[in-house]
């Protein structure tokens, strides 16, 4: 894995400098720098342009929520993984729907750390085990949504296939169809679920009943 930098934005002082030091020794970490709050983060985005950012959701001033989805407004590539004392179902909901890639508690081991970064850093998604105890706990598999009636079959199928990890091409190979049907599929998914990411798009079919975890 190729070093990159990390901006760590979370406004208690004690953990901030704790989680700083862990990930410092972390061997693909080049570099960590650190924030108090959003407006601080977002003055220093552009100069630090960081490869993956953990955000705190509760913060004085803007929220990491609101941090997020401006900061993604200006780099929407930007990798940001939201940390939290509790696994609040609307906290990673809204987090997801700013755009974040990952959700990880702030009480997780080290090993839950790295796999988190393993996989966002790599482009994938990452959800700390609480989190998706608390999206079964809170799913109702008899009633689904009307918003995903309005899926077609294709685009159902498509969805299930990028909730089980495959590519476009691989869907695209798997179908029959083209790659760029598949895109076409994705983009629609995207808008029709409001979703901003795949992690968005997974969340949508974890709640309707699409897939179970």
């Amino acid at each position: 894995m190729e070093a990159f930098s990390v901006f760590l934005v979370d406004d208690h002082k004690l953990f901030r400098e704790g989680m700083s030091l862990l990930l410092g020794n972390l061997p693909y970490i080049s570099r960590v720098y650190e924030a108090s709050g959003g407006d601080e983060f977002l003055a220093r985005l552009e100069e630090v342009r960081p490869g993956l950012v953990f955000m705190d959701i509760s913060m004085p001033g803007i929220d990491g929520i609101q941090t997020s989805a401006r900061a993604l407004d200006i780099y929407p590539d930007l990798k940001i993984i939201a940390l939290s004392m509790y696994a609040d179902e609307d906290y990673y909901t809204r987090m997801i729907n700013a755009g974040a890639r990952g959700f990880i508690l702030k009480n997780s081991g080290m090993q839950d750390v790295e796999d988190c970064i393993r996989n966002v850093i790599s482009g994938h998604n990452y959800f700390s085990p609480e989190i998706l105890d608390g999206i079964l706990r809170n799913i109702s598999r008899k009633v689904k949504s009307a918003k995903s009636g309005e899926l077609s079959e294709r685009e159902t199928e498509v969805l299930y296939r990028i909730c089980q990890g495959m590519s476009n091409q691989e869907i695209a190979g798997l179908l029959r169809i083209s790659k760029r049907t598949v895109d076409k599929h994705r983009e629609n998914l995207l808008l029709k679920t409001d979703s901003r990411n795949t992690a968005g798009l997974v969340m949508f079919a974890i709640r309707n009943g699409i897939v179970e975890v």
